[in-house]
């Protein structure tokens, strides 16, 4: 066992444009948020969390991930949205010694997403000739923590992000927490999924990363450059408590960006916030 903490290094691949609908407004112009991917690394060995999306991303994370000179052994998945496992398959083939690892909620999901894509297109027709023909979905993992190089980590189920049955990775040794998309950093933070009660839960989520006092936390997404701080806990908590206040308050679409931007301007990927903005109007209606 290495006496040396095992070191969180923190890849961010930027907001990208993909072929979406007509914007609706200001900011709606279909573009995807940055997103990050997280190598925790001993003296030899190292993993990462969450897999990016399209072939492009998986080929220059693992570009990266390769210059730090340790043997990957297995990538593992926050949660069941493709564009955080996608990037699997291409990543497979550049670690052929590594595996993909997902809790058995967090890799049924990603399964569905799979097929759903199979019928919809909801994927590809978004990202056309970016994404593996044939994705490889994460194995469910036999248990909860393992070892790296000698050090804990553990694969925590927490329920509710912006998705049901997150999960996020806790790395004592580091005083780390990978959360996935149960945090967000200076990005607007995605509620298509959600309604109040469900944001209820996904602050609860917070409340269970905070309670643990990391010193570092990595949003899934985030911006690039921006620091990995505990910080963005409590600032996911406001987002969403402004979010549920704001959709009570406003009737439309175009009224509740138009309230959120008042507070959270200063996030990335205001695109996010109207399709989250879409969907409460919907939810309501």
């Amino acid at each position: 066992m290495s006496t040396s903490p095992l070191s969180v290094d923190v890849f961010v691949t930027p907001i990208r444009p993909y072929a979406g609908g007509a914007s609706q407004g200001p900011g709606d112009e279909p573009t995807w948020a940055p997103m990050s991917s997280t190598l925790i690394a001993g003296e030899h060995d190292a993993i990462l969390i969450d897999a990016l999306m399209t072939n492009g991303q998986a080929d220059a994370l693992a570009a990266w991930a390769k210059g730090f000179g340790k043997r990957i052994t297995g990538i593992y998945i926050t949660h069941g949205h493709s564009d955080h496992w996608l990037g699997l398959t291409r990543l497979l083939e550049h670690f052929p010694e590594a595996r993909g690892f997902a809790t058995a909620e967090v890799a049924a999901r990603a399964a569905w997403e799979a097929e759903m894509n199979k019928t919809t297109q909801y994927w590809t027709s978004r990202f056309p000739g970016e994404l593996p023909e044939a994705p490889v979905v994460p194995e469910a993992l036999a248990e909860p923590e393992f070892e790296l190089d000698g050090h804990l980590v553990r694969a925590v189920s927490v329920g509710q992000g912006d998705t049901e049955h997150s999960a996020f990775f806790h790395v004592p040794s580091a005083g780390a927490v990978v959360a996935g998309d149960i945090v967000y950093n200076d990005v607007h933070m995605m509620q298509l999924e959600t309604n109040e009660e469900k944001r209820e839960a996904w602050i609860a989520s917070l409340d269970a990363i905070a309670a643990l006092g990391p010193k570092v936390v990595v949003a899934g997404h985030k911006r690039a450059g921006s620091p990995d701080l505990p910080e963005h806990i409590a600032a996911s908590q406001r987002y969403l408590r402004d979010f549920t206040r704001i959709a009570n308050q406003r009737d439309t679409a175009e009224d509740l960006v138009a309230g959120m931007m008042e507070l959270h301007g200063d996030r990335d990927n205001p695109h996010t916030l109207w399709i989250s903005a879409r969907a409460a109007v919907a939810n309501r209606a």
